[in-house]
């Protein structure tokens, strides 16, 4: 496999992404991979799968793609059957708006969760997007699911609908607080085993801050709402397998301090960003937003897009997306299976698309800090 030039790879990549489930292949090119959930718990097996994917990266790579596709890992499958009646995942009224909160929407932090062991290199830092093997086209569909303390956020149905059609896997950054407020659609999107879960913290404050209480708290409670929303998605399903695989956090607004970051890799968090902003949230339709994609992908891609109803053509658009980077010779992965098929690339700070377009965001959690520490200068 190693001898294989660069065209013959692609070839190869491009015939078995084609073949219809190889379940036996897929195992088999699996042992090559670390399995989730093992990365920190013990140094040598981050040793190992360095080696591993030094010596097979193309298997290593085929393995993961193979269990994105055929029912292993995070399966592309339907649903658990008998579960939801088809029209439990219709798009209720009002359901895609995000409005004001009220009285009745009021929802309890939970406890936190314990933290998880260290991050540790390669993973620690930012993660922007993945090196995969040469030939290798893999990309990660990522959507915000995110909830301020003062709405209730909405919840693009049709996104998910997509999805599903085309058994495309996808990992959603959700808000604590948006799983509490939805806890019907955050079962679904839980029990679906093509869905993986990623954490956005509570209610979306921003943490360029160096309160580690509070970035703990942010991250901590929300692992406590992604573990309530699978447990709950067993209890109504239990043929449901819910995907578990790393912890994985997106900072809001795309912004953190040097501090805040250290601290969620300290709480076990890997902080994944991206490399492909979509620009869902501008009113610039659907069109736009396919070629930023079109023209920003490259394999190992983390595409960020919203599913919370603060995305204003992204229902219109990810159809379009899906087929164009298919018709490119394109797969997909949840994160964390992309994060087992490469080598993460990671960067030392948080940012938007280049270093330094937060401190809008920051300069504003910097006048809401001292305000609240010196009331009486507040406005």
């Amino acid at each position: 496999m190693r001898q294989l030039g660069a065209a013959k790879r692609g070839v190869i990549v491009t015939f078995v992404m084609k073949l219809p489930r190889l379940t036996a292949f897929a195992r088999a090119s699996l042992a090559l991979v670390p399995r989730p959930g093992r990365l920190f718990q013990d140094t040598s097996m981050v040793d190992r799968s360095v080696r591993v994917r030094a010596r097979f990266p193309l298997a290593a790579a085929l393995g993961v793609m193979l269990a994105g596709s055929i029912g292993v890992g995070s399966a592309l499958a339907d649903p658990p059957a008998g579960c939801w009646a088809p029209a439990d995942y219709s798009l209720a009224p009002g359901e895609r708006t995000p409005r004001r909160a009220t009285a009745a929407d009021h929802v309890s932090v939970p406890n936190a969760a314990a933290p998880g062991l260290p991050v540790l290199p390669p993973y620690a830092g930012v993660v922007r997007r993945v090196k995969l093997p040469d030939g290798v086209k893999l990309v990660a569909l990522t959507f915000d699911l995110c909830e301020t303390g003062g709405q209730v956020a909405g919840y693009d149905g049709p996104i998910f609908d997509a999805l599903r059609r085309a058994n495309v896997p996808a990992t959603f950054f959700a808000g604590g607080k948006w799983l509490e407020t939805h806890p019907t659609r955050a079962k679904q999107i839980a029990a679906d085993p093509l869905f993986q879960i990623g954490n956005h913290s509570w209610d979306h404050a921003n943490l360029h801050i160096d309160d580690l209480g509070k970035v703990r708290r942010e991250i901590l409670t929300t692992e406590t709402a992604i573990a309530d929303a699978k447990v709950a998605a067993v209890a109504q399903c239990p043929a449901a397998t819910p995907v578990s695989h790393d912890r994985l956090f997106r900072f809001p607004y795309g912004t953190c301090s040097q501090a805040a970051l250290d601290s969620a890799n300290a709480v076990g968090e890997i902080v994944i960003q991206w490399d492909v902003v979509s620009g869902d949230p501008a009113d610039i339709g659907a069109a736009a937003i396919v070629a930023n994609v079109m023209r920003q992908v490259k394999p190992g891609s983390i595409i960020v897009m919203h599913a919370n109803g603060n995305g204003k053509h992204t229902r219109e658009a990810l159809p379009l997306v899906i087929e164009k980077l298919r018709a490119a010779g394109y797969g997909f992965m949840t994160v964390s299976d992309l994060l087992h098929a490469g080598t993460p690339v990671t960067v030392p700070s948080c940012y938007i698309e280049h270093p330094g377009d937060t401190a809008v965001y920051d300069r504003k959690a910097a006048q809401k800090t001292s305000a609240v520490s010196h009331p009486g200068n507040a406005l």
